[in-house]
């Protein structure tokens, strides 16, 4: 997966554009309104979502690909990027809240469990969590090889696991569930053209 994201980054750039996510703008108010300082971005890519964070909240952002780290530290310096791997912890401090955007559907079971575990390390007592992924009812969600329940193959060589609202609510049982809804995102970027997700958000505190 490592190479894949890397040699994505190093050819195309910033391949989703420069606009944020719409969930980003949801989390920033929402970080907002309960006084949130310090704000983790597991999965950061090349800033596209920092971005919209960074300049109300002290922000981390963890990265694994190279290309997109020299990518991001050029598009949103106010964010703090610490390459490596979203499934550990990096952090010396705990943060107010984590803002996890389409990065929880691209690992099996195993290591989506290691994911919401380093999130719930690096976060303080009674932080805030908003996760995307994708949704169930997305037109690629039964496509392809099935490599385990609800995770797909939908294209050679790209997997994803598809969440169903129970699915997602499971992922956070160890949580207080605050909100959680569908909305569909389109996303553009440099080649032109675009393509329409289906994605599910969660919204949660640790308990």
């Amino acid at each position: 997966m490592t190479d894949y994201w890397n040699r994505r980054f190093a050819a195309e750039g910033m391949i989703w554009g420069s606009e944020p996510s719409p969930s980003a703008a949801a989390a920033r108010a929402l970080f907002g309104d309960a006084g949130v300082r310090s704000v983790l971005v597991p999965g950061a890519g090349y800033g596209r979502n920092t971005k919209a964070l960074s300049s109300v909240f002290k922000t981390y952002g963890i990265e694994l690909s190279p290309s997109a780290l020299a990518l991001a530290a050029e598009w949103d310096p106010d964010t703090v990027f610490i390459g490596g791997s979203a499934l550990e912890p990096h952090l010396n401090e705990p943060v107010d809240a984590v803002y996890c955007y389409d990065v929880l559907h691209l690992f099996l079971a195993a290591e989506r469990q290691a994911l919401m575990d380093s999130c719930l390390r690096q976060l303080c007592p009674r932080g805030l969590l908003y996760f995307t992924c994708f949704s169930d009812e997305d037109p690629n969600a039964g496509q392809g090889r099935i490599l385990e329940p609800g995770t797909y193959e939908y294209k050679t060589g790209k997997y994803a696991h598809f969440f169903s609202e129970a699915d997602l609510r499971e992922h956070f049982a160890e949580t207080e569930i605050l909100d959680t809804g569908s909305f569909r995102e389109t996303l553009g970027g440099p080649g032109g053209g675009s393509h329409d997700y289906l994605l599910r958000y969660i919204v949660a505190r640790k308990r």
